[in-house]
């Protein structure tokens, strides 16, 4: 046997026993103990289990429990431990604040649908609710819910403007007019129903979200002629409530005329 032979063997051996005590040194270690991670105290709360809008019915599907630690549990969370039926309790509730998802529900944020208190708490500072009369004709056929924006339209009827000088059986004066627009509709006085396949409401009132000056509009535009709601898009709702367009006609007194059947735009002098 030469020598390199004898040098690999003696290298391998070494090694070897030196990896055979470190192993059993590592053996004979004990193992490390982790720290026990200290439990906090919990208690379940009642948090909504998806988005809830303002004004919306709350059902009880819409909320469920979730587990919250007690240090940072308020006092004005529903616990379960306290009020276990809560969900049943609370269920036709309307939202006064919208409530986001995994929020916890708060009694000061809802109000019962049938108190006395319900359309003030839903009101917006500083607007009003009126309520004016409709049919399925001037309510866009019974499909304006609630939280829909609507432009009111005022229609009215001038008996013989001409007095003998029209044509025979066409003497009456037609004139229509955008009095309001993308006004809220906060409620209608019947509950939804199926309509060929989508949910309307065939009411014989409309409640509006108005500003004051614009519940005077409305009043005057009421005892003047007929009112008919013209639904909005729903990506309408932002727009502003009067374009440029309409303020200029407003500014020229303008109405929409329909003479003898036949529509034109009259501008009205002003005082």
């Amino acid at each position: 046997m030469n020598t390199a032979r004898i040098v690999v063997l003696v290298i391998a051996l070494g090694a070897g026993g030196v990896a055979a005590y470190l192993a059993s040194g590592y053996d004979n270690k004990p193992a490390p103990v982790l720290p026990v991670a200290e439990k906090l105290p919990t208690v379940e709360v009642l948090v909504a289990k998806s988005d809830i809008q303002l004004g919306q019915a709350v059902k009880a599907e819409d909320l469920q429990w979730q587990t919250w630690p007690s240090a940072t549990a308020s006092s004005a969370f529903i616990r379960r431990d306290s009020r276990p039926d809560a969900q049943t309790q609370i269920a036709g509730s309307i939202a006064r604040v919208p409530l986001m998802q995994g929020e916890p529900i708060r009694e000061q944020k809802l109000v019962k649908a049938d108190g006395s208190g319900f359309m003030a708490a839903i009101l917006p500072s500083g607007m009003r609710a009126v309520s004016t009369e409709i049919s399925a004709e001037t309510g866009a056929g019974g499909f304006i819910l609630p939280n829909d924006r609507v432009d009111i339209v005022m229609t009215r009827r001038l008996k013989n403007p001409e007095g003998a000088n029209g044509p025979a059986g066409g003497n009456d004066l037609i004139l229509s007019e955008i009095v309001l627009t993308n006004i809220r509709v906060l409620a209608i006085d019947q509950a939804p129903k199926e309509k060929d396949g989508q949910n309307a409401v065939l009411g014989k009132t409309v409640t509006l979200e108005l500003k004051p000056d614009q519940v005077a509009t409305l009043s005057v535009s009421r005892q003047a002629g007929t009112l008919t709601l013209a639904l909005r898009s729903i990506a309408d709702a932002n727009a502003s409530e009067i374009t440029v367009e309409d303020q200029a006609a407003r500014r020229a007194g303008g109405v929409n005329v329909i003479r003898y059947g036949v529509q034109a735009r009259q501008l009205t002098s002003q005082k």
